[in-house]
């Protein structure tokens, strides 16, 4: 048995997490995709509370839930609830924490997973809040590099697309700032990762610089993580003028290294080609089914007092 500093606890932030916990999880995670644990949630209840549209997160989150033997509830779409009648988040929230042992949120605004947070006696998991965090999403895109590179530190990473407004980047960065890592930003210039996390990567030492182009930067990368603009993130005449320039193609892979590995969060729209998908670098549906036993670790750990 191991000890768990995860009990009841909210995850909010990439922020709230050591490299201890780091290794807590993924290796939970890994005994969770390894074997068939017993249901060790029959008698809770998860929360899955989506404000704003998911596919793997939703779904993966709500099948660790089951696999793990709690029950869900909660919804996909914020039309159906009370909301529309001028309900207010806040008492929303202070409802559903009636109704669960543990909620999941995503919301469009930035900050409201930690109102969620704030007004909750039970625990929140952030699912994702605006163009701010996405912290399990790093977590899986974590034990995902460790389970195709067999190791994190030491690794040469490149981020593509959307900078500014990829919550998964921003959380993925904050992780790899407690790493022997050497990151390569490549974005427009308008969507360039922002000045405060560039400080906090300044502050802990870790080496990066900041490109224009995937060519230059595919033959230097053992992880090549690409993600989409984030079109509802800004109105559509700054989408037209700034939509990435950036697609993938088996042509550019030519000189990336063998061990290369592509990752994506998805969804993707046109920044990988689907030729690249039959490549032996394309790993990004192993990383999407890698939600499931991640999210598992965490449900686990945060609703049970002593870790496996």
């Amino acid at each position: 048995m191991t000890a768990n500093p995860f009990y009841q606890r909210d995850l909010l932030s990439s922020k709230d997490i050591g490299l201890n916990e780091i290794n807590l999880i993924l290796s939970t995670a890994q005994k969770m995709k390894a074997t068939s644990f017993a249901k060790s949630l029959t008698d809770k209840i998860i929360a899955h509370c989506f404000f704003e549209p998911s596919t793997r997160t939703r779904l993966s989150f709500e099948a660790a839930a089951l696999r793990l033997g709690a029950q869900n509830i909660g919804f996909a779409n914020k039309d159906v609830l009370s909301i529309q009648k001028g309900e207010t988040l806040h008492d929303t929230m202070r409802m559903i924490d009636e109704y669960a042992d543990l909620i999941v949120i995503r919301h469009p605004k930035e900050g409201a997973a930690a109102l969620a947070a704030q007004i909750a006696k039970h625990p929140v998991i952030n699912a994702g809040d605006g163009a701010n965090q996405h912290p399990t999403q790093a977590l899986i895109d974590l034990f995902t590099i460790q389970e195709c590179q067999s190791r994190i530190d030491g690794l040469s990473m490149a981020l593509v697309g959307d900078l500014k407004f990829a919550r998964t980047i921003h959380s993925f960065t904050q992780l790899c700032s407690l790493y022997d890592v050497r990151l390569y930003f490549v974005s427009p210039s308008s969507l360039s990762l922002p000045d405060a996390l560039c400080d906090d990567l300044k502050k802990r030492g870790l080496p990066f610089s900041f490109h224009h182009t995937l060519e230059e930067i595919i033959p230097k990368v053992d992880i090549l993580y690409l993600t989409r603009i984030q079109q509802e993130r800004f109105n559509v005449g700054d989408y037209e003028w700034v939509n990435s320039p950036f697609t993938l193609t088996t042509s550019l892979l030519q000189k990336a290294k063998s061990n290369l590995k592509i990752l994506h969060p998805l969804p993707r729209v046109d920044e990988i080609a689907r030729e690249v998908d039959h490549t032996p670098f394309a790993y990004y549906f192993e990383q999407a089914s890698n939600g499931v036993c991640v999210r598992q670790a965490l449900l686990h750990l945060i609703l049970n007092k002593v870790a496996l």
